[in-house]
């Protein structure tokens, strides 16, 4: 998938949660849904874009991505 629509996603899922009062409790919302509900292709795509400087991408939503556990790809 195209990393601009991954960004796009992922700050669509940020902004949904900068209504949580709780700042902690927004970043684990938000990593907990790309988690649940991504690809892993899709997280690591993002993890690498955000490790990359992550332009366009929400704090919130960089914070949650930063925080992901993601495996590394196996050859």
């Amino acid at each position: 998938m195209h990393i601009e629509r991954l960004v796009t996603m992922a700050n669509d899922i940020a902004t949904y949660f900068t209504s949580e009062p709780d700042h902690a409790t927004a970043v684990t919302g938000v990593r907990d849904h790309l988690t649940r509900f991504w690809d892993p292709v899709m997280r690591r795509q993002l993890k690498v874009f955000v490790t990359d400087g992550g332009q366009g991408l929400l704090p919130l939503a960089s914070e949650a991505v930063r925080g992901m556990n993601v495996p590394a790809v196996v050859s």
